[in-house]
């Protein structure tokens, strides 16, 4: 009764382009003059990022200029705006951001960095190979990319320098672990694709471990074979007493993960929940245990994170009046035509769009990806027959890695700035990395069970 009454309020969304629409809409889905107003939509859109205005605000005036060309009744952009924010979960992000952004200010990234070099320092390359392990551990407790590569950044790269890694062979190992790490939750982009998709966030949480350690571990393989060509040091001799110590360090962080999953295997919490019960964790870790964090900065913490927050829900909002344009233009059932020859192969459309959203989120960042083109492709995979979880988890990973691909994603530019390097004196050591990360993305799609089986484990899915 009480997970009935929560989702009682929630505010159906509307499919535009389903057969429930009024025959107003039904008759304005077809004909050439719909699809001008698209490209003219999109072509704004366009010279607006090059006039370098915000992505949110491009979105919303190029929207509203689509209804009113089309002659659409006003009234769509409230009631969409409306529909397109009201959402449960997405209460979920304020609290995972705040948690994240003081964990991190309490310095748990630091224990969470000498677990892991405890852990595989003993091996050639051990301190590349930490890096990996620590963006894994990281992204459970962090929820923000460009805050994972900023902790990740200013932690490690000092000690890889010193220890003889190239500065190019340093912001790459950065840069992969934290795309890997994409798929690891807590993630805003989890919370965010669920919404847009209608789907369990709680599901994507668990459907995405597996995923992130099938990645690790193709990115692990690489620094294996590179610290053997490269003679990278052994960072540390095997130490069992390390190791303990160390564990007892990242303790505090380390339990968030187990928190996050055990809490979602015996149904104890939902998604919203979750990110309350980490946000209060941190809290009290933040006060009674590292004791190095005032109120006036968890204040300020709080404040930013509300600022992040109203600008991922004004997304959401604006780009629902895209979803809406796009819908009544026809463009879901004209991808359908033109993926129908992909319908007998599943992979392949799923590679497919994993590509399109890769260059979407190198060229958009993550969120405007996902509420821009997945709801558009996402009634596609359904229809075909592609469960939605793995169908989430591989646009999530690939957005991952489009935020890091050259010449212009954001998590990579962020990463060089690091390193002090520029992406021409970087790309040629990075491209490995690359190949890395989408030998782990096609593995994930050709075997939907690595996706699958923890929510089939935990009953969310049959």
């Amino acid at each position: 009764f009480f997970f009935k009454q929560k989702t009682a309020y929630e505010i159906p969304k509307r499919d535009w382009s389903s057969d429930v629409c009024s025959s107003d809409l039904r008759n304005r889905t077809d004909g050439s003059p719909r699809r001008m107003i698209l490209l003219l939509v999109a072509a704004i859109f366009v010279v607006l990022i090059l006039f370098s205005m915000p992505i949110v605000f491009a979105l919303g005036v190029s929207g509203v200029i689509g209804l009113w060309a089309g002659g659409y009744d006003m009234q769509v952009l409230s009631s969409s705006m409306v529909s397109g924010s009201q959402s449960w979960v997405l209460l979920a992000i304020p609290a995972f951001v705040f948690a994240g952004a003081l964990m991190e200010k309490c310095g748990m990234s630091h224990a969470l960095v000498d677990f892991a070099r405890a852990l595989v320092g003993w091996v050639r390359g051990g301190l590349g190979m930490s890096v990996i392990v620590v963006a894994y551990f990281f992204s459970d407790i962090c929820g923000s990319k460009m805050a994972e590569v900023s902790a990740l950044g200013s932690t490690l790269m000092p000690p890889l320098t010193k220890a003889g890694y190239k500065r190019q062979d340093s912001a790459s190992l950065i840069a992969a672990g934290t795309a890997m790490g994409m798929l690891v939750p807590p993630a805003i982009f989890m919370i965010v694709i669920a919404q847009v998709t209608n789907t369990s966030p709680v599901a994507l949480f668990i459907g995405g471990f597996i995923p992130a350690a099938t990645i690790m571990v193709c990115l692990m393989v690489l620094v294996w074979f590179r610290a053997r060509k490269y003679d990278w040091p052994v960072d540390s001799a095997p130490d069992l007493g390390l190791i303990f110590t160390t564990a007892r360090r990242a303790a505090v962080p380390l339990v968030i993960p187990i928190v996050i999953l055990g809490g979602f295997f015996l149904g104890v919490f939902t998604a919203t929940e979750a990110g309350a019960v980490v946000a209060g964790y941190a809290f009290v870790a933040a006060r009674f245990y590292y004791k190095n964090v005032s109120f006036q900065q968890m204040a300020r913490i709080a404040y930013d994170s509300a600022i992040l927050t109203a600008s991922v829900v004004f997304l959401l909002a604006v780009a629902s009046v895209f979803q809406y344009l796009m819908g009544v233009s026809g463009v879901p059932k004209m991808l359908a035509e033109v993926l129908a020859p992909l319908e007998s192969a599943h992979w392949l459309f799923l590679a497919a769009t994993a590509l399109i959203t890769m260059m979407f989120g190198m060229v958009l960042e993550g969120l405007p990806a996902a509420v821009v083109l997945i709801p558009v492709v996402f009634p596609i995979a359904e229809k075909m027959g592609i469960d939605p979880i793995h169908f989430n988890i591989v646009q999530t990973a690939a957005v991952g890695i489009g935020l890091f691909l050259p010449p212009m994603g954001v998590g990579l530019l962020m990463a060089l700035r690091f390193a002090n390097l520029t992406v021409g004196q970087h790309w040629r050591t990075y491209l490995p990395y690359i190949a890395a990360l989408l030998i782990g993305l096609m593995l994930i799609i050709l075997l939907p069970e690595l996706t699958l089986y923890l929510p089939k484990k935990a009953g969310l899915i049959k």
